[in-house]
């Protein structure tokens, strides 16, 4: 939905594991929107290869086996920043977020959107929030499942579910 409401068009994702943000991309994007993926290693991008196929949005991904970085690099070099991306999605390498930053905010758009996962600290103050989290789940489920089946049958409404905290459901009503 972020990418829809920013009319996102030609996009990066570094980091590609096992293809889900990739299929999300690829569905958000218009027909002739381009996704520029690259992974270290192809047979992660070959996991989810087969579910974006059978989606007909392959055609909308470039990808390149390696280390991002020298990709980056080179399309500084090369002048590349005359095609700034509208959105870059970051979940790999994260001892080298800096490194990326540095280059990445050359490289989009003014106004576009950068996203870096960051992985949260597993300390004993985030295993007592943990536990208590649990807890609360539990009490909710039902509810929470009852308003999500209602809101996948609302024909009115685009839904994006985060997991932010207790999590965030967003709804854009497309009629």
């Amino acid at each position: 939905m972020l990418l829809k409401l920013i009319n996102a068009k030609n996009t990066m994702e570094i980091g590609v594991f096992t293809g889900y943000s990739l299929l999300a991309t690829a569905m958000a994007l218009p027909d002739d929107g381009k996704i520029l993926a690259m992974d270290i290693n192809r047979e992660n991008y070959e996991i989810g290869l087969p579910v974006i196929e059978k989606a007909g949005l392959a055609h909308k991904i470039e990808f390149r086996e390696g280390p991002a970085l020298p990709v980056l690099d080179q399309m500084i070099e090369d002048g590349n920043t005359m095609v700034h991306k509208d959105f870059i999605f970051v979940d790999a390498d994260k001892d080298n977020y800096l490194n990326y930053h540095k280059r990445l905010t050359d490289l989009v758009k003014v106004g576009g959107l950068i996203d870096m996962t960051t992985p949260y600290g597993m300390d004993q103050q985030w295993h007592h929030l943990m536990q208590f989290l649990r807890k609360y789940v539990r009490y909710y489920r039902d509810f929470v499942l009852e308003l999500n089946k209602a809101l996948a049958a609302d024909s009115r409404i685009e839904i994006c579910q985060l997991p932010v905290g207790d999590g965030i459901t967003l709804c854009r009503r497309i009629s």
